[in-house]
């Protein structure tokens, strides 16, 4: 095999501002989260970058450091935190308002900490977020003028917070479904469209557009459009920015892409699978509008399609039925619950069921998703990896690739994708997991 070289990768110097687009439940839990760790009240559990290891060379070897050991990742002390939103709510106020984290053991004693965390005025436009309301918005009359606008904060945070590098994490709310058109294709079309307040211009292309604009990099936690089109990856490539998404893979869908590989690597048969979740967060509010709700309904949808491949494999997966159901329950709050019954089939056609009650919650498993992306996407930057990041697909449930590839769903290929970039990035050898090298004499 031909020698591995490490890639250059510039060290994790000075202050890494995390800027987090929402200042809801996701982004407080990752917040408060964070500052708990550092104090060491709370461990790091979910986090791969804190608690994972990674194998180096063959397993009688017994290389296996910590993945933060292994690459230059930034340190937690080192994170500054900022954040837009809507609703104009300290850090401390908007966690307790969201109600995912105990008062007593995780805020009060950070309070002041939170307090002194206050969003920036948000772009938001209510036509593409239909169950929200906010008054702590960004005055503007044109798209191009709140561009404009989110590229002042992102330097002014910069200077203010004495950070060396910035990274940005879409953690706000689902947008209305909008499928690319023309002015997404190029990005000569895309800033004409800007121009002329295009009704194609979400908010949260603006958003990814200031980020990369400022050499940001930029990560879509939501399923929104955002930056998953031809115009905003030839900015990053010409920038070279890191992108990438789209929507965090928390609960029923991570459920998914395990379940999924297993029936198709037995080459069992599914007949149908449905799915259905109640929770009562501000995403739940959100969800309960049908143009939010298809945004989300496509990117759970893709998963099974992708990973079960019926076109390869008529007979076991050609008819299957799936369904997915999302419903508004106040009374559940962060705490999501996930209903899925799959029918599947066996040896000579004979069914069987498994039906699966994940009672998740979901900040909880969404806030180390936040601080991986964080410190990945930094990574990435500062090793010279530009345009979209398909190494960092396990994190998403509708992973964002380059023209012409179908996204890779599989949890389990998705970490050997991550951890063999990180060994390719670190000189080290790819693990293959062949059996030869154990059992051939030499």
């Amino acid at each position: 095999m031909a020698e591995q070289h490490a890639r250059k990768i510039a060290p994790a110097q000075g202050k890494l501002g995390v800027l987090c687009v929402g200042l809801g439940a996701v982004a407080t839990t990752f917040i408060a989260g964070v500052e708990n760790i550092r104090r060491g009240s709370a461990r790091p559990i979910g986090s791969i970058t804190q608690m994972g290891t990674i194998r180096l060379g063959k397993r009688t070897d017994k290389r296996s450091p910590l993945i933060r050991d292994f690459v230059s990742l930034a340190s937690l002390d080192d994170l500054v935190f900022g954040a837009w939103d809507p609703i104009p709510d300290d850090a401390y106020t908007a966690a307790l308002r969201a109600g995912v984290l105990d008062r007593h053991e995780h805020l009060e004693p950070i309070s002041a900490f939170l307090k002194g965390i206050k969003p920036m005025p948000a772009v938001f436009d209510q036509s593409y977020v239909k169950r929200l309301e906010g008054k702590h918005v960004k005055p503007g009359s044109s798209k191009r003028e709140l561009a404009e606008a989110l590229r002042k904060d992102i330097k002014q945070f910069k200077t203010k917070q004495k950070c060396d590098r910035l990274v940005m994490v879409w953690c706000a709310s689902t947008e209305i479904f909008i499928s690319p058109g023309p002015a997404h294709w190029t990005l000569e079309a895309f800033e004409k469209a800007i121009d002329a307040n295009d009704p194609m211009v979400a908010p949260s292309m603006l958003y990814a557009y200031a980020a990369i604009m400022e050499g940001v990099p930029f990560a879509n936690g939501a399923p929104n459009l955002t930056c998953d089109f031809p115009a905003m990856e030839q900015l990053a490539k010409s920038k070279a920015v890191p992108i990438g998404g789209k929507d965090f893979k928390t609960g029923q869908t991570m459920v998914k892409t395990v379940l999924a590989p297993m029936f198709k690597a037995r080459m069992l048969g599914v007949a149908g699978w449905y799915s259905t979740n109640i929770l009562g967060n501000r995403d739940g509010e959100v969800l309960d509008d049908p143009e939010s709700f298809k945004t989300k309904e496509e990117s759970k949808l893709g998963v099974l399609e992708y990973i079960l491949q019926p076109q390869l494999y008529p007979e076991l997966y050609g008819k299957m039925y799936h369904k997915v159901r999302i419903n508004y329950y106040p009374p559940r709050g962060d705490n999501k619950e996930g209903w899925d019954n799959i029918d599947i089939y066996g040896w000579l056609g004979y069914p069987m069921q498994i039906k699966v009650d994940f009672l998740c919650r979901d900040s909880i498993l969404a806030a180390p998703l936040v601080l991986d992306l964080a410190l990945f996407f930094d990574l990435s930057q500062r090793a010279g990896l530009s345009g979209i990041q398909e190494w960092l697909s396990f994190y998403f449930k509708s992973p964002q690739t380059a023209p012409g590839l179908y996204p890779e769903h599989d949890l389990f290929i998705q970490q050997i994708k991550l951890k063999n970039t990180l060994r390719y990035l670190m000189g080290e050898k790819q693990v293959t997991h062949l059996d030869p090298e154990y059992y051939q004499d030499a």
